[in-house]
């Protein structure tokens, strides 16, 4: 081919680009200086990883309440500090005793992971002697909502959770309790409350069909008793480990839980693997301590630092920007292969997304939500289907109207990019 013709392919190629660039920001730029949105505060960032082109920037400077975005930056710090399989245990065994302190792993006697690994471990012994006094913060997060306590989402933290810190209520028809410690703390009555504000007392009428999660009050010597009831043995206090070299006992795939964290935007499963993650910093379990490390050195080049107080996003003072979301979605892409990135992704169709952006006929969207009320955002993978993966974040905050509307204008919105570009 002459050099004539190659230079005229590349630039009716460019010129294409240019005008297909051009007709996505300005059906979506019409879109978003509609009615619809002038009562309410919105960010948009898509670029192409590729070639480094922003596609839309709308308000990319700008901060939002995250909700459950905040779970990127979560799995992006796990994904720095944390081995191939979670850290359960720290121990030193010293004459005929195991001392042993929890990393926060969540997935001991979890429902959904099954993991007996630690107990199979503990049961070696004899003499067991418990640490908890390297738990180096409260059991709820800045900002979290008081009156939350009794529902799923909103367990308390600690440095030995087990069965998720919740109690499972279900009928069969005979009621059936877990941990069965609890069964005799449960009221047969009709109650607008789960559980009592203060206490493990937990109301669950006989007549209900439904499977209910309700975090319980946790404190040392419950966990004790719990453990005790699990091993058939007894387990004593240390106000101290001992000194020397402590060795690890690892549980459940990491990755495993990454994905049930994201797929199911799981609160309890972001905040204890925050406080996993601490353990690998140090003999302190703080997430605190996690953020600090995180956006000091691999999030040093964020353009805006965010405020991030949580791992789950429960609390409304945590503070992104689009542009810090984009960043981080970013190097995940940079770096992970791409097969498992958007695994750990609810894919449109599916999960989180499952009313929603279901493709035609191949999801083409890899993302995480957040939502609170007033607040909906999306962020993560989109495929077009000229096959380029863009990387966005589109936040949506202080609206009044309801959050199906607001999704059927991201949708609207997505379909265009997807179909366009």
């Amino acid at each position: 081919m002459k050099k004539t013709s190659i230079y005229f392919v590349f630039f009716t190629f460019i010129i294409g680009c240019s005008g297909t660039k051009r007709s996505v920001q300005k059906s979506t730029q019409k879109i978003l200086a509609s009615k619809f949105y002038s009562n309410q505060f919105t960010g948009f960032l898509v670029v192409n990883p590729e070639n480094k082109d922003t596609l839309l920037n709308v308000n990319s400077e700008k901060y939002f309440t995250p909700a459950s975005n905040t779970k990127i930056f979560t799995l992006f710090s796990v994904l720095e500090l944390l081995p191939d399989r979670i850290p359960a245990l720290k121990y030193i065994e010293q004459n005929d005793t195991l001392y042993f302190e929890g990393t926060g792993d969540p997935s001991l006697l979890h429902s959904y992971f099954q993991n007996n690994k630690t107990i199979d471990f503990l049961s070696n012994y004899k003499n067991l002697a418990l640490h908890l006094n390297n738990f180096g913060e409260e059991k709820y997060g800045p900002g979290w909502a008081w009156e939350d306590y009794q529902y799923y989402f909103q367990p308390e933290k600690g440095p030995l959770p087990m069965y998720g810190n919740v109690t499972t209520l279900y009928n069969t028809p005979s009621l059936q309790v877990t941990p069965a410690y609890f069964k005799d703390s449960i009221v047969s009555i009709d109650f607008k409350r789960n559980r009592a504000l203060e206490q493990n007392r937990f109301y669950f009428s006989a007549t209900r069909k439904d499977t209910v999660e309700t975090p319980f009050r946790t404190d040392a010597i419950l966990t004790q008793i719990l453990l005790e009831n699990v091993l058939q043995r007894k387990v004593r206090f240390s106000t101290q480990m001992p000194t020397g070299e402590k060795k690890l006992v690892y549980s459940v795939s990491s990755d495993s839980v990454y994905k049930r964290m994201m797929h199911e935007s799981d609160n309890f499963l972001a905040e204890q693997l925050l406080l996993v993650a601490a353990s690998t910093l140090s003999d302190t379990l703080s997430s605190t301590a996690v953020r600090d490390y995180i956006l000091s050195n691999a999030l040093a080049d964020l353009e805006q630092t965010p405020r991030w107080v949580d791992g789950s996003g429960l609390s409304r003072y945590n503070l992104f920007t689009p542009e810090s979301i984009v960043h981080v979605l970013s190097k995940l892409y940079r770096t992970i292969s791409r097969e498992r990135l958007f695994d750990f992704f609810p894919k449109g169709g599916k999960g989180t997304l499952k009313d929603w952006y279901a493709g035609d006929p191949e999801p083409y969207l890899f993302a995480k939500t957040g939502s609170v009320g007033n607040t909906h955002n999306i962020s993560g993978y989109l495929i077009t289907k000229s096959g380029k993966t863009l990387i966005f974040s589109f936040m949506n905050n202080h609206f009044k109207h309801p959050s199906s509307e607001v999704k059927k204008q991201m949708e609207q919105i997505f379909e265009e990019i997807r179909d366009t570009y």
